[in-house]
């Protein structure tokens, strides 16, 4: 399997780092990383991490300006893409196909080529025209997957929020790396049988 992961300038760097993580330890998915310029500063903002050392964690890293790259032909076979974090700029580009930087073309070929394009937004509030721009992209292809936080899990630590959204994107490409905390439903009550 072929994924590329795209970092856009929004917060929440965290989530595609894990994503990079996670998908180093899975033998058989191939990583193919491309990263804004400000997803670059936000990993020195946001983590301990250092841009040379996420790119580590994948197995071929591209140049945001390098429009030659393989990842901006539909020819080059990949499974999908999912850029995380996802700022509202880059969710414009998508969303109305202006492919100025390799990351948004990589995006176009994906929905084009109508393979799965999985958006991580991280913005709050939304005004109208974000919400405008993510219904266009869900309209053209694209699947929203906001880092809404899974209470029902029972987190301890902010990774345990981290990993399970993580899980829950993989899960949209059939990987399982056990990250997910499944529902069971409502646990019966020693004694007392649910109504």
């Amino acid at each position: 399997m072929r994924l590329i992961i795209g970092m856009s300038g929004a917060s929440g760097v965290i989530y595609g780092i894990r994503l990079l993580e996670v998908l180093q330890k899975v033998a058989e998915v191939e990583t193919h990383l491309v990263m804004s310029e400000s997803a670059k500063m936000n990993i020195a903002i946001e983590t301990d991490w250092a841009a040379r050392d996420v790119k580590a964690l994948a197995d071929h890293v591209y140049s945001n300006k390098d429009i030659a790259a393989t990842i901006a032909s539909g020819s080059f076979k990949t499974d999908g893409m999912v850029i995380a974090p996802c700022s509202i700029k880059t969710l414009s580009a998508v969303a109305n196909s202006y492919a100025d930087s390799l990351l948004v073309r990589a995006a176009d070929v994906i929905l084009k080529e109508r393979r799965r394009l999985v958006l991580v937004p991280r913005e709050t509030p939304l005004h109208t025209g974000h919400c405008e721009l993510l219904l266009k992209a869900s309209r053209i292809g694209a699947i929203i997957a906001p880092p809404m936080p899974a209470h029902y899990i029972k987190p301890q630590t902010i990774d345990d929020l981290v990993n399970h959204h993580v899980g829950r994107v993989l899960d949209l490409f059939d990987l399982d790396p056990g990250l997910v905390k499944r529902w069971q439903g409502i646990p019966k009550k020693e004694g007392k049988a649910n109504e």
